[in-house]
């Protein structure tokens, strides 16, 4: 099914789940929520519904409850950070012996069209490019062929790619023509994996790229597999509007036997799009460990389905996700300071059929306004999925 046919498909859905989660418009509950802190017992006197903004329906709330893991008299509830939080789970690749390497040890002998072909053809990547920190403003994006088996793509922790605040960075998308097709499942093929590590991606803009929905000012990947280690996302956009288009960072689509994609000790900060002013996805589910993300944001107006005259967005100001059976863990990670003009100030996650979960543990969301509504209990996050979020060792407020 072609991307715009699912996300009709997709939005129906929302609209009849959501439809069913209440008789009526809950009013003033996301003002009224008390914080999540720590493994608290949810006060029974909390709100029953979430907030949506007008025309849309409310959501039960989580009702009294112990969060799993309660720490032990005196243990400390901070997130855990770096290699704590990361684990075996998405190490990073060894470049030890490149494939390709981006330059000559000169920031003037790294180039836009010298990245893009080193991505085109594949395998590990590196830079020379001197001993300082450069930024290569790409002139055009680098686009991954689906014949690679993998691309990895290293920079050393001195190597930003900027797309100089009008173009998309880095695109892979299995079901694109033009990139070649390589099987008759592309949705669903195990290659290319796609590694980013030790990168920075600035000022990425995917707006007007509506290929396969859109998305992805820094990172646009539908199929194969992906994962970002030790890297940073600052600055990028995506479209203002729409109401299942987001990542003004990273936009996932599809991903090999419904792998998540990991992100582990990555930042991002100041991304702005109508959803996922950090990451957006239909369908995927999501690691992210010992990352940071502050200062993104949601901007569309009118939620998702979108509202009568309106042309709709507006959630998850740092985490947009939607689907049917998919899940999301956020392990060791600070989420402060994002914000939403709809719902989810922090993080928004809908699963149609109800059979998605949402893990949180040892992590902080913090600060993550929300102008319309959010669930009651949970602070920044908005949650449709299998009974409410598991949050372990965090805190919400």
């Amino acid at each position: 099914m072609r991307l715009a046919s699912k996300i009709g498909v997709l939005t129906t859905t929302l609209t009849s789940a959501v439809a069913l989660a209440a008789c009526g418009t809950a009013s003033g509950a996301s003002g009224t929520a008390p914080p999540t802190t720590r493994e608290v017992v949810l006060p029974s006197s909390a709100p029953s519904s979430s907030h949506l903004a007008p025309g849309h329906s409310s959501q039960p709330g989580p009702g009294r409850r112990k969060h799993q893991g309660a720490p032990a008299a005196g243990a400390t509830t901070a997130p855990r950070t770096g290699s704590q939080a990361a684990g075996p789970s998405a190490p990073a690749v060894s470049t030890a012996h490149p494939d390709h390497v981006i330059g000559h040890g000169t920031p003037a002998s790294c180039t836009s069209r010298a990245v893009v072909r080193a991505v085109a053809a594949g395998g590990v990547i590196t830079f020379s490019c001197g001993p300082h920190p450069v930024t290569i403003v790409m002139k055009a994006t680098a686009k991954v062929r689906n014949t690679s088996a993998r691309v990895v793509l290293d920079g050393g922790g001195l190597v930003t790619l900027s797309g100089g605040g009008v173009r998309r960075i880095l695109y892979l998308d299995t079901c694109d023509p033009a990139q070649t097709w390589t099987t008759s499942h592309c949705q669903d093929q195990s290659s290319p994996l796609l590694v980013v590590q030790n990168m920075t991606f600035a000022d990425g803009n995917s707006a007007g790229q509506l290929f396969d929905g859109g998305g992805g000012g820094a990172i646009f990947d539908r199929g194969g597999q992906l994962k970002v280690v030790d890297s940073h996302f600052t600055g990028n956009r995506c479209d203002a509007s729409g109401p299942d288009l987001g990542g003004a960072a990273i936009r996932v689509l599809s991903q090999y036997q419904n792998r998540p994609v990991y992100i582990v000790r990555t930042t991002f900060t100041d991304g702005v799009c109508s959803n996922g002013g950090a990451l957006s996805s239909i369908g995927v589910s999501w690691v992210i460990q010992g990352s940071t993300m502050t200062g993104n944001r949601a901007i569309g107006r009118g939620a998702n389905p979108a509202r009568a005259g309106t042309a709709g967005g507006g959630s998850g100001g740092a985490i947009y996700t939607d689907g049917n059976r998919y899940t999301v863990t956020i392990d060791g990670t600070v989420i402060t300071g994002n914000s939403a003009t709809e719902g989810g100030g922090a993080v928004f996650f809908v699963s149609n059929d109800r059979t998605g979960t949402l893990r949180i543990e040892h992590s902080r969301l913090r600060g993550n306004p929300n102008a319309g509504f959010h669930t009651a209990g949970y602070p920044g996050v908005f949650f449709l999925g299998r009974g409410t979020p598991l949050v372990i060792a965090s805190t919400l407020s």
